[in-house]
């Protein structure tokens, strides 16, 4: 259980460390309570992960924390801004690291609330240090999830900002199931001018196949996905 650890040290991590590692996770641990802060550093120490402790919300919101996969475990109740409040500043800032909350003091509102903004896990003190790894584990493969579409969706609007204007609009006919001889009807051009366009374009977009055109597609904002413009 997470609360009867034995103290073994201070976690002297700071949140600069190993910054230039941008692949290693992060776990950023938010609790007014140093034990806890201290069992949780240790925990997540064992698990090779490297934690990074604060005693408040503004603490955590005052640091300029490295951009890398993870996620926060956080108390609900601090003095001060509370977790959840943590979580919809988060949420509204469009920060989107996932959230594990564990705390001494939840009820079924809080939990709700919580889950409803998309928390991980919603666990009370004490835990068991497997349940509260799963969740951590768990928020981290979502964080590495949404940071690898983000990738994808930048380089996805880089390609497409290589698109001459025809072959953009060839390419949203062709995303909305139009086939070649319908677009060049649409378009008064040849089927051979479309497949010319439509091949140059999927080449810029970096897909050798409809199925990898639709994956890059789907990854651009939806007004352009829309609308078929930069």
């Amino acid at each position: 259980m997470i609360v009867n650890r034995p103290l073994m040290r201070q976690s002297t991590l700071s949140p600069l460390q190993d910054e230039s590692d941008a692949s290693r996770p992060i776990v950023i641990i938010v609790d007014d309570d140093a034990a806890i802060r201290e069992a949780l550093c240790d925990l997540i120490l064992s698990a090779g992960l490297e934690p990074i402790a604060f005693a408040s919300t503004n603490a955590f919101l005052e640091t300029d924390l490295p951009d890398r996969p993870g996620c926060l475990i956080l108390d609900v109740r601090m003095p001060g801004a509370s977790g959840l409040d943590l979580q919809h500043h988060l949420s509204q800032s469009g920060t989107s690291k996932p959230v594990v909350f564990l705390t001494g003091h939840g009820d079924i509102p809080m939990t709700v609330q919580a889950m409803k903004a998309g928390a991980v896990d919603f666990l009370t003190k004490p835990v068991r240090d497997q349940t509260l790894l799963d969740a951590v584990t768990a928020g981290i493969a979502l964080d590495c999830a949404r940071r690898a579409e983000a990738v994808l969706a930048r380089r996805s609007m880089e390609r497409y900002a290589t698109l001459t204007p025809r072959e953009r609009e060839i390419l949203h006919k062709v995303m909305r199931g139009r086939l070649n001889k319908q677009i060049a009807f649409d378009l008064g051009i040849s089927e051979v001018t479309v497949k010319l366009h439509r091949g140059n374009g999927m080449r810029k977009m970096e897909a050798a196949s409809l199925g990898q055109l639709v994956r890059a597609w789907q990854s651009l904002p939806k007004e352009m996905r829309e609308s078929g413009t930069p």
